[in-house]
């Protein structure tokens, strides 16, 4: 036997106690799906109210709205009473202030002028250099003496 099961629709409508349910969630900071669900309703239907209601959307901006001016109103409540902490998150968050850093970076590298050009005379002035006749991957290449006319002849054939 087959039994009608009843069902009816949910009505979407920014009455006075949604509408306040939707504040009094983004006064308390939440957002998204968690804000639906604090209010009383399934994620697609919040977002589907807000769509056919603007007010709606206006609820969540005045809560978000409220709790923000309340919040910054304490702060500088404090910070007006000497917390110094408060104070100091006042300046960062409202203000962007940021304190200080400094980086040291201590590159200390000994470079011998003198060794360089030691190295360059022999390389150059001296007629060393390097020979890269055909080697393999697990040979290095052959040092030869250019002043050396043996040597010279032994590689240019």
């Amino acid at each position: 036997m087959f039994q009608n099961l009843l069902y009816e629709p949910r009505q979407l409508r920014a009455t006075e106690a949604r509408l306040q349910a939707i504040y009094d969630a983004a006064y308390l900071g939440l957002k998204g799906d968690n804000l639906a669900v604090a209010a009383g309703m399934l994620p697609s239907e919040y977002r589907q109210l807000c769509q056919l209601d603007p007010i709606a959307e206006m609820a969540e901006l005045k809560g978000r709205a409220d709790s923000e001016a309340a919040n910054s109103r304490a702060l500088h409540s404090a910070a007006a009473q000497g917390d110094a902490k408060a104070a100091l998150a006042v300046l960062q968050h409202s203000h962007g202030w940021t304190a200080r850093q400094e980086i040291a970076v201590d590159v200390f590298q000994k470079i011998s002028i003198t060794q360089a050009l030691a190295d360059a005379n022999a390389r150059v002035i001296e007629g060393m250099a390097i020979d890269y006749g055909p080697t393999t991957d697990l040979q290095l290449p052959r040092r030869t003496n250019t002043n050396d006319p043996a040597m010279v002849e032994s590689h240019s054939e």
